[in-house]
């Protein structure tokens, strides 16, 4: 077969390897031999030929690379990514972030709307970050407004301006500017997006006991008491935020469901599994909700943390092995509740991790205990005059620490090696298969990509849609250090850890940003091509 003429003709890259993952008409997932035409012009794939075409088959002046057998895949669309920026940039930042998701085949990542300052609650706030993101991204980047106390009028008109959807907390998100919300926040919430095209998200945890509904008492509830084990000791903080903080806060929001029949609910970072027979019975009483986990919940287990290693505390909590089988179990569902897998890249100053072998001097203000839903300082009680006043805080200390994982872009290398390991070990089962690689693709790129309204030009190789391509090396070993690191702060659980398969390039909209090796420090394209993205969201 020979490529002799195009329509509107111009300059054309073409990428070839027997395995590719391909949707097909019925957007259902394939692996096949593939030649994939790129426009570098239009950033879109112009043709796909399910078998590899020689060289000659193309003009001369066409971009031809053979990959033999790497797989090429849709990049990915990370849709739960915390950037930072404005405001918090000693924590990350749009060049850094973006730099590390495209070092790890990861072509769009949606911005969470804390714990930038300002937040993303306001129409005035989404455009003080799209002013901050210009000239920095490496991919594209969506973003997620936010719901608050208060900000109810704020909410069609961030829809208006192109979020992709909205995000509210149950419990104290850990910084001042994104309080909790109430039941009645989220009735008004729920009311007000009602029939609208976007996703209204949920950090389900909710502080115990409860009686059938606290009402607005959300806001109100006295934490539990002070743990009475070693505060260093994982299976201390573990208990202090048992599956009843998820399940509450899920049978909550699914008794408000009925104030908005038309909008699609989401629950993110789910971690515990007895939330999972909840959400079905909800799913299947007609209510439109859907949640997602994290490459931490299935590459983690609590009984591999040791004391003190607060690199791991995030919240929800990484759970025991047993409830780790379990999600990977309902990966593989038919009537799966868990449709998609992110990473909550949510990084902090390793400061805030209590990492050193010294006590560490933190200014109260930056960050409250109340982020463990304990407080176990009172400081929030103090005049605000002597809240300023630096807290010395224990290294080790699970409770003082800041709570988040830091991983984007490594999620592709997370769940093939978890993937192959648990079949290796016997994990997986006829009832509960391992993930292969189109189940990877399935919750990474595809579904995520739909989870945001993005479907019609992210998440799939086919013709028409945004030339993102992860070229994805799935026999290379090798092990993650401080130097492959490329988030701002080098600090995370997953140093150290050896790992199968490793993406070698990556391609956003038809132009390579990244090769593993390449000059100036693998991204090659020099510059930053990432987009924001603004278009209003249709489905």
């Amino acid at each position: 077969m020979t490529v002799t003429s195009r329509p509107n003709a111009g300059p054309l890259t073409v990428l070839v390897s027997t395995r590719a993952v391909l949707t097909l008409p019925d957007d259902s997932l394939t692996l096949s031999p593939a030649t994939i035409s790129i426009s570098p012009v239009t950033g879109k794939i112009v043709a796909i030929v399910p078998e590899v075409l020689p060289q000659a088959s193309f003009p001369p002046s066409t971009t031809y690379i053979n990959y033999g057998s790497k797989l090429l895949i849709p990049g990915l669309v990370d849709a739960h990514v915390h950037l930072n920026e404005p405001g918090r940039t000693e924590w990350e930042g749009f060049n850094t972030g973006t730099r590390a998701a495209a070092s790890g085949g990861v072509t769009t990542v949606i911005d969470m709307p804390l714990n930038a300052i300002p937040p993303t609650t306001t129409l005035a706030g989404f455009k003080e970050k799209l002013a901050a993101s210009q000239g920095q991204c490496w991919v594209d980047v969506g973003f997620y407004g936010g719901v608050i106390p208060g900000n109810a009028d704020e909410l069609l008109p961030l829809v208006e301006a192109g979020v992709r959807g909205f995000k509210g907390f149950l419990i104290e998100s850990g910084v001042d500017e994104f309080p909790a919300i109430s039941s009645n926040d989220i009735a008004l919430a729920m009311k007000t997006l009602n029939g609208t095209p976007t996703t209204l998200m949920f950090h389900a945890e909710m502080i115990p006991p409860i009686a059938d509904s606290v009402g607005d008492a959300v806001q109100a509830s006295e934490p539990p008491l002070a743990p009475h084990g070693d505060l260093k000791s994982y299976q201390t903080f573990l208990e202090s935020r048992p599956p009843s903080f998820e399940t509450y806060a899920i049978d909550e929001i699914i008794s408000l469901a009925h104030l908005a029949p038309n909008l699609h609910l989401h629950i993110v970072h789910l971690s515990a599994t007895q939330a999972i027979p909840i959400l079905k019975a909800a799913r299947k009483s007609g209510i439109d909700i859907t949640a997602e986990t994290c490459f931490h919940y299935l590459g983690l287990a609590a009984e591999g943390v040791e004391n003190g290693d607060c690199r791991y505390k995030c919240c929800p909590p990484i759970r025991e092995q047993r409830n780790q089988d379990g999600l990977w179990e309902e990966l593989t569902a038919p009537d799966s509740c868990i449709k998609t897998i992110v990473s909550d890249h949510s990084p902090c100053t390793p400061e805030l991790k209590l990492l050193p072998a010294q006590r560490q001097i933190i200014e109260a203000p930056h960050m409250h205990h109340s982020d463990s839903g304990v407080d176990m300082t009172a400081d929030l009680a103090l005049p605000a005059e002597k809240q300023a006043t630096p807290v010395a805080k224990e290294v080790g200390d699970f409770f003082a620490a800041w709570g988040g994982i830091s991983s984007v872009g490594l999620g592709l290398p997370i769940l093939h090696t978890a993937a192959l390991q648990r079949t290796k070990a016997g994990s997986a089962s006829a009832s509960a298969p391992a993930l292969g690689l189109l189940d990877i693709v399935r919750l990474c790129s595809v579904a995520t990509a739909k989870q945001v309204g993005l479907s019609h030009r992210k998440g799939a190789l086919k013709v028409g849609m945004d030339a993102d391509v992860a070229v994805f090396d799935d026999a290379e070993e090798w092990v993650l250090r401080s130097h492959g690191m490329l988030w701002k702060n080098k600090c995370s659980p997953w140093e150290g850890r050896r790992f199968a398969g490793r993406v070698r390039e990556t391609w956003v909209r038809g132009h390579k940003v990244f090769e593993l090796g390449g000059a100036n420090g693998g991204f090659v394209g020099g510059k930053p091509v990432g987009e924001a993205i603004t278009e209003k969201r249709v489905a």
